[in-house]
């Protein structure tokens, strides 16, 4: 068990790094979006008004989605893992 969650982890950061690396550049200059704006919600209604022009709405959630999958390859890798055992 303590493996499964160790490796859901694992991928789970893996997949929210490789995320940022494909979804966290912005269109112009192809540079990626410094972390503390991406992932801020503070900024009152002008600040979010930009975000969703920007698009960091969409970018965060593609980011977490990464994210999510790398958690679901983590916990099918655990159970296959396991099962060999």
């Amino acid at each position: 068990m303590r493996n499964l969650i160790i490796l859901a982890v694992v991928f789970g950061v893996v997949g929210l790094v490789v995320g940022y690396l494909i979804f966290g550049r912005t269109g112009l200059t192809n540079e990626l979006i410094p972390l503390r704006d991406l992932f801020s919600s503070g900024g009152g209604i002008l600040g979010e008004g930009f975000r969703q022009v920007a698009g960091f709405t969409d970018k965060r959630q593609n980011i977490y989605i990464s994210g999510g999958v790398g958690v679901a390859v983590g916990v099918a890798l655990g159970f296959v893992l396991k099962r060999r055992r």
